[in-house]
Formats: C-alpha cells, structure tokens, sequence
C-alpha cells in the first residue's frame, strides 16, 4: 500500500473562494492529490484546477471530470496545454460522458456518446502530444489542428466512467480509469477485467473516488454517511449497505484504503463529509503514517 497515492476532493457545494486555502493545507498534511469538479452549475473544472495549482508547490491536481459534450476537444486540449506548461507533472485530466440529463439542458446531448467520449480522448490525447489532428469523426470534427505550446510533460487523460462498454473504451484510449465514488475492491476486479478487454495493459491506472467520513462514534458516522450513500446507492443500482466507503475510526479508514490498493488502486480520492474535513483528512495520514508535505 505504501505507492498508493492518497488525493482528498474539493466538494462542488464548498464555496469557490476558499479553495486556495483548502489546497496549501492539503498539501501541507501531506496529501498528495487534490480533485475538483466539473459538475453544471457548479464550478469550471479548468478554472478550479489552475487556482488549486496556483496556490500549491507540489499537489497534483486532478480534474474530475470535464463532460465531453460540454468541451470543445480542440478548446479542451488548449487549456489543459497551459496548465501542464506553466505547472509540468502536477495536472490530470478526467474526461467522462457527463450527466444526460444535464447535458440535455444545456444543449449539448449528443447522437451517441460512447463515440463522443472515444474521439474527445483520442483527439485530445494527439493535440496534447503535438501531434496534427483531423478528424470526421461521428461527433467530433477537426481538420488540421495543432497546439504551438503543447506540454513537454504530457498529463495523463483519464476516462470517469462506470458502465461495461466505457470501460472497455477506456481502456482502448485513454491512460487510466477513474471509478466513482461507492465502487469496492470487488468491483476494482470488474472494471481492471473490462478495461484489460478493450486493450488496457499495465500502465493503465486506476484512481478511485470514495465517500469519507472518520471519526470513533461508529452511530454519528452512520448517521452523517446515510445521505450519501442513500442517493449513491440509487444511482449505482443498489442497496445503501453495499456502498463502499472509506470509513470508521481513522485505523479503520486505512484499512479501507488498502483493500483499495490491493484491488489495483493507484489513486484513492476522499469525498470527505461531515464536520471538519481536513482534520479527518489528518487523521487518516496519520494512519497510514503519512503526515506533513512530501511525507
């Protein structure tokens, strides 16, 4: 478990201005990533990752996630160039699908989103590396494009994605999976399964979200997870109880992690909820015996 990298989320619903703050502190703890969200009507993903560089020395922060329709691949590629120049090493990109019912609202649904995702990834990946793009693709269409900064350290785009055939694609284009949140090491093995079938091999990572919350009252965390793992569960298609979570007295929560790490975690990202995030965030470092920057 010692290489499993060990991120906390900023929450959609925390207030934007704060995030400077809440990342230095982060990275002060020890954490090594920090993930913002790209949901609509909340905050910019792009926008909030280059505040929580700017405001870092060493995190690494991830975007979680940027829904394909919404971005133009070319515009997508421009912006994530500028972050990983001006901050090299220190930028993941989470690409998904985004929610159909959002997506609709704003306009942009498309035909078929499996072939979205695939030539948004595929695309964005090639413009990122340098390369020329054109592209007639089912929804994408470039002809000709090129980035005249691309990165000299190319960030790894990442796919969110949860069902069978996306996971495949991921797979197939993209450099890793990242898994939503209430997903155990059980359904690690399903998804290492899927990805390998569209043609993952080993570097392909996975990074797991996972609801948080710590503390040694086991009924106050039950109580303060519930919402949760209430709404997740109908979400994901089933009962509240078999929501994984990384949770309990802060030894407990390590242990969690680490059945993560054995399943093929690369990355765990704690959605912390309940009162003081960061000082759970501490205490499950310390568990893990990892405690201030650079640990």
């Amino acid at each position: 478990m010692t290489n499993v990298r060990i991120g906390v989320m900023y929450d959609r619903d925390w207030a934007p201005e704060e995030l400077p703050g809440f990342a230095r502190r982060a990275e002060a703890l020890g954490a090594d990533d920090l993930w913002v969200v790209e949901d609509l009507g909340w905050n910019g993903g792009v926008s909030a990752a280059a505040v929580a560089l700017g405001a870092t020395e060493r995190l690494r922060v991830g975007i979680g996630i940027a829904p394909a329709p919404l971005r133009s691949p070319a515009l997508l590629a421009m912006e994530l160039a500028t972050l990983a120049r001006v901050f090299p090493g220190r930028l993941v990109a989470g690409i998904g699908h985004g929610v159909p019912e959002w997506m609709a609202q704003a306009g942009v649904a498309p035909r078929s989103p499996l072939a979205l995702l695939e030539e948004t990834i595929t695309s964005v990946r090639a413009l990122l590396r340098g390369a020329q793009v054109d592209l007639d693709g089912r929804e994408v269409r470039l002809d000709g494009i090129r980035l005249v900064h691309p990165p000299a350290e190319v960030p790894p785009v990442v796919a969110g994605v949860v069902r069978p055939r996306s996971l495949e694609l991921s797979g197939r284009v993209a450099d890793g999976t990242l898994i939503a949140e209430g997903h155990g090491p059980g359904d690690l093995d399903r998804v290492r399964a899927l990805t390998a079938q569209g043609g993952a091999g080993p570097d392909h990572t996975l990074t797991v979200f996972s609801f948080a919350c710590v503390g040694d009252d086991p009924d106050e965390v039950s109580r303060t997870l519930h919402p949760h793992t209430e709404g997740h569960g109908a979400w994901l298609g089933r009962p509240q109880e078999e929501v994984f979570t990384v949770s309990g007295s802060a030894r407990e929560a390590a242990g969690n992690i680490g059945d993560l790490a054995k399943a093929g975690a690369a990355t765990v990202v704690l959605r912390v909820v309940g009162p003081e995030p960061l000082g759970q965030l501490a205490a499950v470092l310390e568990a893990l015996g990892r405690t201030g920057s650079g640990h």
